[in-house]
């Protein structure tokens, strides 16, 4: 009983809550299965470890602020034209490591939030720090901060993002302000870290977001210098849910009626 208290204790101490937990029950199927004292501490060490992963992960991914979690796994890569081997050696991260970008350009609802959200999450499982912003939303921060001479501030915690995830890139077009904000953005970020950058706009339309031709040319230097570009192409998955449901709808309409006469 007394060292049952005293290893509660030293496991306190050490913040080791997962061996805290189970310790005593996995020394009796050591016990049981006539294990060597090493194989039981490596039991209890690799719980302990995997569940300090598992929680880190967690919190990367929370502190990424994705407005919803979307994987790989549930794309479906049928129903737009799309480099799959490209995008899959993507989601490996190497890109990070070596910081470069990737731009996702296409036509609006052909999944470019999915696939940028997807790349957010495989970076948080391979440890690095992501950060999910529509442009709009960062420009809006930026400007906030700024107007509270905190600029430099937030300027230092995203120089500590490994990968900043921004959509919907040229959705709206920027007033003068906010297209400096955003080219400082990614002029700070060039060589220094990462970006996921989508956008329904061809290079050549974003002169219309950014109402400036020069800062224009020099931002695109700047983001496609490093840059993995992923063309998508094809039927706007939202416009053929809307089709399908229709579909349903009317043949339901029919089978009513069908019933009625």
């Amino acid at each position: 009983m007394r060292e049952n208290l005293l290893l509660d204790e030293y496991l306190k101490k050490l913040k080791l809550p997962v061996i805290r937990g189970i310790y005593h029950k996995r020394a009796k199927e050591a016990t049981t299965h006539n294990l060597s004292y090493e194989e039981y501490l490596l039991s209890l060490m690799e719980e302990e470890t995997l569940a300090r992963e598992e929680n880190a992960l967690k919190r990367r991914i929370k502190q990424a602020r994705f407005p919803y979690l979307k994987t790989l796994d549930c794309f479906d890569f049928s129903v737009c034209r799309i480099d799959r081997h490209n995008v899959v050696q993507l989601s490996q991260g190497e890109y990070i490591h070596q910081k470069e970008n990737v731009i996702f350009l296409g036509e609006p609802g052909l999944g470019k939030t999915h696939l940028a959200i997807a790349l957010g999450i495989e970076g948080c499982k391979k440890g690095y720090r992501v950060l999910f912003f529509t442009a709009a939303g960062l420009i809006n921060e930026m400007r906030e901060a700024k107007a509270k001479f905190s600029l430099a501030s937030l300027e230092r915690k995203l120089a500590r993002v490994h990968l900043a995830v921004i959509d919907e890139l040229g959705f709206v077009p920027f007033d003068k302000i906010g297209a400096e904000l955003l080219f400082e953005f990614f002029s700070s970020r060039y060589e220094q870290g990462s970006c996921v950058i989508t956008s329904n706009l061809a290079f050549a339309s974003w002169t219309e977001v950014f109402n400036d031709q020069r800062l224009t040319g020099a931002l695109l230097d700047r983001i496609t210098h490093h840059a993995h570009i992923v063309q998508i192409k094809g039927e706007s998955y939202r416009f053929r849910q809307s089709l399908a449901k229709n579909k349903v709808t009317q043949q339901k309409v029919k089978e009513t009626q069908n019933v009625a006469s």
